[in-house]
């Protein structure tokens, strides 16, 4: 059963729409995807691509458009162009978008540091110092809505609104079938798929690809409860999931209601926080969901958040 599940997702993931790296750094030069490998939009060229020094790390980051800063932080096995392809041309029209890739991910070389979300909340932090913004609103997928919600945690002066999709602040968020799912991940189920392609094609030696794999799974397979924290978060949060998620109901809905929702709105107002579950929409799905998500997205960072209900 957990090996037809991971078939699935594994042809799902090449399913998903992906776009090609942008061949020149300041960094220094970076093997390109085949743009044939790739069906998204080619107008992805960033104003600035770099590498940041944070604990330890050399952080690849691409700053795109101009604006209010927002941080994107990309999904677990993913980096910019797998995750963030239909986004950024969306959100870079006027906003400054700040999208980086993780530790192990991506361009950013893997260091002997354990891989934790409380580490990479750190270098995320870093990275807006290094950058010279103090208050970024953020917006993380799956791996990266965990990274999200520790960097609202651990440096919440650095964060104005938080965006989360289909991410979770327990390990028990998930459905039990996806938590027993993961001790199976493995090299194997991703063969061929744009995740080891991309894995490959930027430098990485083949023959770690298994030792990435078990790595980056390793951060879900130690029980982790942020729960008191996230619910004590100042900032406001929009907390996205799809109705066949991996993300139980009930967890997005415990934080909503922590954050002011479960009343009427007409009579109590409206929280500063939201909530939406998006119909038909899987986990690997939710980020393909543009068209619905955006609008939701840019209205709840720019509104103002009054409290006061609409009246007929």
């Amino acid at each position: 059963m957990i090996k037809n599940k991971l078939t699935i997702l594994n042809i799902a993931i090449i399913a998903a729409i992906l776009t090609s790296c942008q061949p020149g750094t300041k960094g220094g030069n970076h093997a390109s995807i085949d743009q044939k490998d790739t069906d998204s939009p080619k107008n992805l060229k960033p104003a600035e691509s770099c590498y940041a020094n944070v604990n330890g790390l050399k952080m690849y980051y691409e700053v795109h458009g101009k604006g209010k800063p927002i941080v994107l932080l990309h999904g677990s096995y993913m980096n910019i162009p797998l995750n963030w392809s239909q986004f950024i041309p969306l959100l870079a029209g006027d906003r400054k978008v700040i999208v980086a890739e993780m530790q192990g991910h991506g361009r950013t070389k893997d260091i002997s540091r354990e891989l934790s979300y409380e580490g990479m909340a750190d270098d995320v932090s870093g990275l807006l110092k290094h950058l010279k913004i103090d208050s970024a609103d953020v917006l993380g997928y799956s791996m990266g809505g965990g990274v999200a919600f520790q960097v609202a945690v651990r440096h919440p002066e650095q964060v104005r609104r938080l965006v989360v999709l289909s991410g979770t602040y327990s390990h028990d968020g998930w459905w039990p079938e996806v938590e027993a799912m993961f001790p199976a991940m493995n090299a194997d189920m991703f063969k061929g798929s744009p995740i080891e392609k991309h894995y490959d094609s930027l430098g990485n030696d083949p023959a770690d690809f298994p030792k990435y794999i078990k790595k980056v799974i390793s951060i879900d397979l130690k029980p982790y409860d942020w729960s008191k924290d996230v619910k004590k978060i100042k900032a406001p949060i929009f907390m996205a999931i799809g109705d066949a998620d991996g993300v139980q109901y009930e967890h997005a809905l415990e934080l909503f209601r922590a954050k002011g929702g479960g009343k009427m709105g007409d009579i109590h107002g409206l929280p500063q926080s939201r909530l939406a579950i998006l119909p038909s929409t899987t986990h690997i799905g939710i980020i393909q969901r543009t068209e619905w998500l955006m609008p939701m997205i840019t209205d709840f960072l720019n509104s103002d958040l009054k409290k006061t209900p609409p009246t007929f």
